[in-house]
């Protein structure tokens, strides 16, 4: 089960822990499905710590799970599917960047080192990119001229996904949500 995120700096393939960790990879899965995550800026990045992304209005305080979309605002965060054995213990580890506890929504973020293990236990890890998949490309953002706020000065983006492996089963209602096509340009709140 995995996702091809293609970036502005090069492609990375997330292998996803979809048996144990299905609402958020279905989350995820479905997320990419509607296409929300093209255009996303990586809004911050903190050098050998993570880069964090998944906020359509690029501020880091932004996000919606697939869930809000599906059942109403009151399903805007799910919870966590945090397991002892999945760990941050290798550069690409992929996990929720959470609100707080069960406050899950769209933004995830990356390693960008091994052994981050004082974050173990508090947010669901929920992928992993393989050495050849991605890891040149997570080597690249994390040399990003950023400010004193993590914010990259030059802007580096999603600019799609694809799923190239996907084992649930699509909600009926989020036919409605899928675009015909991927949006083109900046999202609309960059526009000025």
């Amino acid at each position: 089960m995995s996702v091809l995120v293609v970036t502005s700096l090069g492609d990375i393939v997330v292998d996803l822990h979809t048996d144990r960790c299905p609402l958020t990879t279905k989350n995820f899965l479905k997320l990419c499905k509607m296409k929300y995550y093209n255009g996303c800026l990586f809004h911050k990045v903190e050098k050998d710590f993570l880069a964090q992304t998944g906020d359509r209005t690029g501020t880091g305080t932004g996000g919606d799970s697939v869930y809000k979309f599906l059942y109403g605002e009151q399903a805007r965060f799910f919870e966590d599917e945090i397991h002892p054995d999945l760990k941050h213990s290798k550069t690409g580890t992929v996990a929720m960047a959470s609100a707080g506890e069960n406050l899950n929504a769209s933004q995830f973020y990356f390693t960008l080192r091994d052994d981050l293990d004082y974050l173990d236990e508090k947010h669901t890890v929920f992928g992993i990119v393989e050495e050849k998949e991605g890891l040149d490309t997570l080597a690249k953002i994390n040399e990003a001229y950023v400010d004193d706020q993590g914010r990259p000065f030059k802007d580096i983006r999603i600019k799609h996904t694809y799923i190239l492996d996907d084992p649930f089963d699509d909600p009926r209602q989020l036919a409605e949500f899928i675009p015909e096509k991927s949006p083109e340009g900046k999202p609309h709140d960059e526009v000025t």
